[in-house]
């Protein structure tokens, strides 16, 4: 068969056998192409007509035309590449050359593993920005994607020649070469910088070293950067011995690299909170080793899973603790937020581990806690204590933002502190504060379009408009999935993306897809308690009911004061009415409704497996408080909220006659 090439680095071009493919001049049909190529999941008709066109007279039409031309573009004999089913489209580029696909898998899989020519064979593939030109007027959607695509791939290009440059002969000039894209590409990034100087220190050509700083300086000061902490690195540059290799000279800046780093921002890391975890220490001794650095070495892996925030390596911190530097200090050597300490104990027949998480700029303790187990299975042991470890750290650290964020200005927020404004209203669940949220969480977008949490964020309170049907549930249902959709363009590997788009698929009826997406959720990151209780939530429904009741306990085990608590609860209540379990359904469905964030849908369900458990007074009480606010509410509202097999629908009405919702 042929073989098909797509281009999406640089201008975009098609070409099968190296034979140039003639496209129509259309701008949408070319965006379109790239929109698919990149989209995980095949993405509604509706969906792309309010990505590309300005509401024109026609977009179904116009769809269809550019359709019909992809397919003569990439289709062949016997070999269909435009996949269409019901009203979702997507492209099977399987057999297909693609530069950004190469390149994603690429980054997704380590560049660290890779050898010199696999990295130059990288390198090639960036013929310019990322759909070179193709900017689309009136098309707010598509260019803030195109814009976090271009900044993700201009990122995955300095890393490339970062790892290039690193792996070839000292003082080469295909090094020389590589560095000086590096730093047009990347021109704020002290790394290109420093890298470049110390080569051509190492060649012994001082003037253009001099030449190039200077220019360097006269960039950043226009920009009103800091320069003093690069000039430093140049200083010290020179007064390395003479003749020595780039290596051994930024080896010795190694101590200045992160100083730099902090004090001259990169070109496209959000301003996400960083954590270090420095190694727990076994107190029989104060000594580390064995079981403390194995489980210091598991909280750390945990904790970037989550990837809910910058987690420093363990590299990093156990050289650290070996020079014997306080927790405090070395939270401020590694210019982190947070820093997080342990101890372990092992008396007879006892585990006891202590931690504490320390906010580095007060020198506050925000959370500490001890935990004691019986070592009857260490392993088992050690992964309970771990996963209540890392949930815990996770949870103080989102809280604390949280809070800093509603005390500034809104005006003055960076994308990290809107993220965790919009969270802060997202948990009040009220239609007013969903739409706060969404504004927040669209502000974070607008200043770091590659922030995936955001766009998983976005997306809840589109998912929510639709459950708590606040909006038109089929359009809430689209921009919920275009949204997690975003997400999951921007970090596959985020569990968070994966659980928006689960949720988004459960909206739409997709409950197998939905199922897949959440288990992915789960298996990138086992401590994401928000995937567990998805999980729970589904199954509860139209799955299997003794699997949510597991799924619900896991989450609350992993998040015991979680905002969506109330969820998790109610979630277990549905699962116990299918089991025909009706007492116990009306017990964990009244925990629900006790939450103060409960909103009408969970005193619904108390309602209704309170009818069910024959405790007719309490339940109406719930239908009385419901319908102050919802007069007409009646059990088609709340069966059509939710996905139920029929024999629930059957259960739950039922319990509906008995208090007047039928």
């Amino acid at each position: 068969m042929p073989v098909l090439s797509v281009r999406l680095l640089g201008p975009l071009a098609i070409s099968r056998n190296d034979v140039p493919v003639t496209l129509p001049s259309s701008r949408k049909l070319r965006a379109l192409l790239a929109y698919l190529a990149l989209a995980p999941h095949p993405v509604s008709r509706s969906r792309l007509c309010e990505l590309l066109w300005d509401v024109p007279n026609d977009p179904r039409g116009e769809l269809r035309w550019c359709l019909s031309k992809l397919r003569g573009a990439l289709d062949a004999p016997g070999r269909h590449r435009v996949v269409t089913q019901g009203d979702t489209v997507a492209l099977d580029l399987s057999d297909c050359l693609v530069d950004a696909l190469e390149v994603s898998k690429a980054a997704s899989q380590g560049l660290g593993s890779l050898d010199v020519d696999r990295l130059r064979a990288l390198a090639k593939l960036f013929a310019g920005d990322f759909l070179d030109g193709l900017e689309l007027e009136r098309s707010p959607h598509f260019n803030s994607w195109l814009i976090a695509q271009r900044r993700r791939f201009s990122a995955c290009h300095a890393a490339v020649l970062g790892r290039l440059v690193a792996s070839l002969p000292a003082h080469s000039d295909e090094a020389i070469a590589h560095l000086d894209t590096w730093v047009e590409l990347a021109p704020f990034d002290t790394r290109g910088h420093l890298a470049l100087l110390s080569n051509l220190a190492g060649r012994g050509e001082a003037g253009a070293a001099e030449q190039h700083l200077a220019s360097a300086e006269r960039l950043f000061r226009s920009e009103e950067l800091d320069f003093a902490p690069l000039r430093a690195a140049w200083r010290a540059i020179r007064e390395q011995r003479p003749g020595s290799s780039p290596r051994t000279q930024a080896a010795c800046l190694s101590t200045l690299s992160p100083l730099v780093a902090t004090t001259v921002p990169g070109p496209v890391e959000p301003s996400h909170a960083s954590l270090a975890v420095m190694p727990f220490v076994e107190e029989s001794g104060g000594t580390r080793g064995g079981l403390a650095d194995g489980f210091t070495h598991d909280i750390i892996t945990r904790l970037a899973k989550l990837r809910d925030f910058f987690v420093i390596a363990r590299g990093s911190v156990f050289a650290l603790a070996e020079q014997n530097i306080a927790p405090e200090d070395a939270g401020r050597r590694l210019n982190v937020d947070y820093v997080a300490t342990g101890t372990v104990r092992s008396p007879s027949g006892r585990l006891i581990v202590g931690v504490e998480l320390i906010e580095v700029r007060s020198a506050r303790i925000v959370w500490a806690e001890t935990f004691e187990r019986r070592p009857d299975d260490i392993f088992s042991v050690l992964d309970d204590i771990g996963n209540s470890i890392v949930s815990s750290i996770s949870a103080e650290i989102e809280t604390v933002e949280r809070n800093r964020a509603m005390l500034k200005a809104p005006s003055s927020l960076n994308a990290w502190e809107a993220y965790h404004r919009g969270l802060w209203h997202m948990y009040r669940f009220t239609q007013a504060e969903n739409e706060q949220a969404r504004h927040f969480f669209a502000q974070a977008l607008q200043l770091d379009p590659t922030f995936a949490r955001a766009y998983a964020g976005l997306s809840f309170t589109h998912w929510q408009n639709a459950f708590q049907r606040w909006g038109d549930r089929d359009r809430e249902s689209a921009l919920a999935f275009e949204s997690a959709g975003h997400s999951l363009l921007v970090d596959d590997h985020n569990p968070a993306a994966h659980w928006a788009m689960g949720r988004a698929l459960w909206l739409r009826g997709e409950q197998d897809g939905s199922l897949l997406e959440l288990e992915r959720a789960v298996d990138l990151s086992p401590n994401f308690a928000l995937g567990h209780y998805a999980l729970s939530f589904v199954h509860s429904q139209s799955g299997d009911p003794r699997a949510a009741i597991g799924s619900s306990d896991h989450s609350r085990h992993l998040s015991p004061f979680d905002p969506l608590l109330f969820g998790m609860l109610g979630a277990r209540a549905m699962a116990h009415v299918r089991l025909g379990q009706f007492e116990e359904a009306a017990e964990w469905a009244l925990k629900a409704a006790a939450r103060p964030n409960a909103h009408a849908i969970i005193l619904a369900i108390a309602a209704h497996c309170l009818a069910l458990a024959g405790r007719l007074d309490e339940a109406r009480g719930f239908a009385a408080a419901i319908r102050k606010t919802r007069p007409d509410y009646c059990a088609d509202d709340f069966i059509g909220t939710f996905r139920f097999e029929p024999d629930a629908v059957a259960l739950f009405r039922q319990g509906a006659r008995l208090i007047g919702l039928n």
